[in-house]
């Protein structure tokens, strides 16, 4: 089903809108809140009716469902004085008011990519095709391909957003460096980013399964895979699980066992406990206090913009429940025994001093991959930043690991 209203087209099938013929990224709710009211334009939708459709059983403040309606607006040039597309009805809800033709949608596949440009820390740009799949549970995973290099897969981790990444100062090296390098094919977890936030599952089998699908909807045979945190511990259960899939791995910020499965004492336990309470009750007041706590773990060493990037990294990418579900799915991974039966070429890479996952947790999980090479680096961000002396190091470490490889196992076929 396609509707058209002014100069903009929803493209239902697709999960798409185009205004003025050029694809807009929106974010999973503010897509599902605008298609919803598209479809009962006839009323005006009352914003719990709103609330209890696109986010289910998760706790949201009213202010979220506000700022999705701004971000729906802006997606289609509308804005809360005009009111020319959605419509407020004070103390209701929100009416769509645009005249509306509906059509069947045509065969353009849903994965038709639109060029966003995004810059890394070097010169020149690289363009990035973003694009959804399905999994066969019907969740909507986003994932973007960038740079035209040897190819290689980045397992999903917490707080990624495929678009925004590209202007973020957490992640923007990252994008833009490695697609100077690589072809690099990334996606944001179930729960997370511009993947569905509401979601039946958020677990540790459902995040490998996720990586599976995005892979074979690219139609990649054998490729290298780059696994970061939580993220690295899937793609260690993915080579073991599927091990003619992956050439090679390298693993960065990486652990075997969670912070409450590598716990030794009570006192281990309960910090990892209150991990997990920290984000139940910061990010459900919105108090950036609260998520800072998690921007000097991440980023000990980070600038004050660092932090600030972090903290609204955090905001944009996960909601208050799912933060609370990543983060109690952490605490509990152990791939331990996947670890001993990986067979590729693994390079494991780690700060040595990293303020959130110790030099430990990687050193064990260097110990049960078989011939694994270990690479410490100085510093104590979990996340390597743009401007310290360890970042390019990594990108050279990577870069010289990955060169050897075949060049049929570099090879990405494009869906």
């Amino acid at each position: 089903m396609r509707f058209e209203f002014a100069d903009c087209t929803v493209d239902l099938d697709g999960l798409q809108l185009r205004r003025g013929g050029v694809r807009v990224h929106l974010e999973p709710q503010v897509f599902d809140v605008l298609v919803y009211l598209l479809i009962h334009r006839d009323r005006v939708v009352p914003k719990a009716e709103l609330l209890q459709k696109v986010w289910g059983d998760q706790f949201v403040s009213e202010s979220a469902l506000t700022s999705r309606i701004m971000a729906a607006r802006r997606a289609v040039h509308d804005d809360g004085r005009g009111q020319r597309i959605i419509r407020t009805s004070f103390g209701r809800g929100y009416q769509f008011v645009a005249e509306v033709r509906e059509s069947a949608s045509d065969s353009t596949p849903a994965v038709t990519p639109g060029p966003v440009t995004v810059t890394g820390t070097g010169t020149g740009t690289v363009e990035q095709d973003i694009r959804f799949c399905r999994t066969p549970d019907g969740t909507r995973i986003a994932y973007a391909i960038a740079g035209r290099g040897p190819l290689l897969v980045k397992a999903a981790n917490w707080m990624t957003h495929v678009d925004y990444d590209a202007e973020n100062k957490v992640w923007r090296h990252w994008v833009g460096d490695l697609s100077r390098t690589f072809t690099l094919v990334r996606y944001d977890e179930r729960g997370c980013g511009m993947s569905d936030w509401n979601v039946d599952r958020i677990d540790f089998e459902a995040w490998v399964d996720d990586l599976l699908v995005v892979v074979d909807e690219l139609g990649l045979q054998r490729f290298p895979l780059l696994g970061v945190s939580q993220g690295a511990a899937v793609a260690v259960a993915f080579a073991a699980r599927y091990p003619e899939r992956v050439s090679a791995l390298v693993l960065y910020g990486s652990y075997a066992r969670g912070r409450m499965s590598r716990a030794a004492s009570p006192e281990a336990r309960q910090e990892a406990a209150l991990d997990v309470e920290l984000a139940r009750v910061g990010w459900a007041r919105d108090d950036p206090s609260f998520r800072q706590v998690f921007s000097s773990q991440f980023l000990p060493d980070g600038s004050r913009e660092e932090w600030a990037a972090f903290d609204e990294l955090q905001r944009r990418t996960v909601s208050p429940a799912n933060a609370v579900a990543f983060l109690e799915t952490f605490a509990g991974i152990d791939v331990t025994d996947a670890a001993t039966r990986v067979s590729c070429p693994t390079l494991i890479l780690h700060a040595r001093d990293d303020h959130r996952v110790p030099l430990s947790a990687a050193r064990e999980l260097a110990a049960l991959i078989p011939g694994s090479r270990f690479v410490p680096l100085a510093g104590r961000n979990h996340l390597l930043t743009a401007a310290e002396p360890a970042w390019p190091l990594f990108l050279d470490e990577l870069s010289r690991f990955l060169a050897p490889l075949d060049g049929a196992d570099q090879h990405s076929r494009r869906g």
